[in-house]
Order: C-alpha cells, then sequence, then structure tokens
C-alpha cells in the first residue's frame, strides 16, 4: 500500500517550534510515512529580526529549510502544524499561509486532510491552547479531520497534560522548560495512523 505523505509546517521565531516540527517529522518517518518539514514565510522585516540575536540565529539556521506552498498540502494525507502563540492566536506568519488557501479550498482539496496542531509560549498560561484551538478552528472550515493527542498516551501527562496538541513553555533561557519530545512523538505518530486507516479505508 501506499505510503501516508505528511507534511509537517512550522513557523518558529527563535528555534521552539522549528524544534517541535523536527520531531514531528522524524516520528512520522518511523511510523512509515513520506515526509516533508516545511516552514511559512517570513513576514517580519530584515531589521528586526537582525536586531534580535536568537531569531537572526534560527532564521540562518533554518535558511534551508523549503517554504510551504499550496502544492504541499495538495500532495499532504496528513499535516502536523507547529506554530507559536501571539496575543493567543496563531502567528501571523502562519495565519497568512492558511488565509492563501482559498483556491484549494474551493476546489475541495483541503477536505480530510487528516491535521494535528502543537504550540509554544513563554509561560504556561500564555495561550498555548487557545493558539492550537484557534489553528482548529480553520481547520473545521476546511472539512479537516482533527488529530488531538487528547490523554491515549502517558507521555501526554509527562508534557503537561494538554489534550489538544503539544505544547511548551519556552523559559527566560529561551529552552524548552517542559519535556515533550515524547509526546511530540505520539503525536505524530497517531496523525500518520489516522490518515493510515483513512487511506486503506478509501481503497
Amino acid at each position: 500500500m501506499e505510503k501516508v505523505k505528511c507534511a509537517v509546517i512550522y513557523y518558529s521565531m527563535t528555534g521552539i517550534n522549528y524544534q517541535l516540527a523536527q520531531w514531528a517529522a522524524e516520528s512520522a518517518k518511523v511510523a512509515g510515512a513520506d515526509v516533508r518539514l516545511l516552514k511559512v514565510r517570513e513576514l517580519a522585516p530584515e531589521s528586526v529580526i537582525n536586531n534580535n540575536p536568537a531569531w537572526k540565529a534560527n532564521t540562518e539556521a533554518t535558511k534551508d529549510i523549503k517554504e510551504a506552498s499550496s502544492d504541499d498540502l495538495d500532495w499532504a494525507d496528513a499535516i502536523v502544524f507547529s506554530v507559536p502563540t501571539r496575543f493567543g492566536n496563531i502567528a501571523a506568519q502562519m495565519k497568512q499561509f492558511i488565509d492563501l488557501q482559498g483556491g484549494l479550498w474551493a476546489q475541495g482539496k483541503l477536505m480530510n486532510k487528516v491535521v494535528s496542531g502543537m504550540s509554544s509560549a513563554q509561560n504556561p498560561h500564555g495561550g498555548q491552547e487557545a493558539t492550537i484551538k484557534s489553528l482548529y478552528t480553520s481547520m473545521m472550515h476546511w472539512g479537516a479531520i482533527i488529530v488531538s493527542p487528547g490523554y491515549t498516551d502517558p507521555s501526554i501527562f509527562k508534557a503537561g497534560g494538554n489534550p489538544y496538541g503539544t505544547s511548551v513553555t519556552q523559559g527566560q533561557d529561551g529552552k524548552m522548560v517542559e519535556d515533550v519530545k515524547d509526546a511530540v512523538f505520539h503525536q505524530a505518530k497517531r496523525t500518520v495512523e489516522v490518515a493510515m486507516w483513512l487511506k486503506k479505508g478509501k481503497v
């Protein structure tokens, strides 16, 4: 049977969501998927990025990551999104990417995509859950099939217990506070598995 095609699409300012996306891509590959790791286009001015050492360093470190396109969404059976919170909502860079998909949506090419979301914030109550739920609102308009981790694995509890999707707090040192790697691996694997069930059912 043909492999599940999984796109892991992220936006990351200082590298946290890039790391989440890398783990998700690794897990999806282990689960047997054909994987594309993709970033959305940066909208911030270069002068602003250059004035923030962590932002500049992450931009340089990820310069070779391909930018996501409508073709990638059309290609994918499953999509894992990773995006930081901005005032309890998804970052503008990811929002613009989603907003540009009206053509695909109008053609019915986004329905039945299997999707899941992850996020981060600078404190535990800084909008992590709200950001993922905001992402899922757009996915409902797509007619996508949302795969949340729920409490389907002990790793969810270890990571902080977010049933909507893995989320993590970025400490003042710029590093992750919670241990979420296993939760990301479980979430990506679960997303690929559900996509596989759907693919088998449609044959």
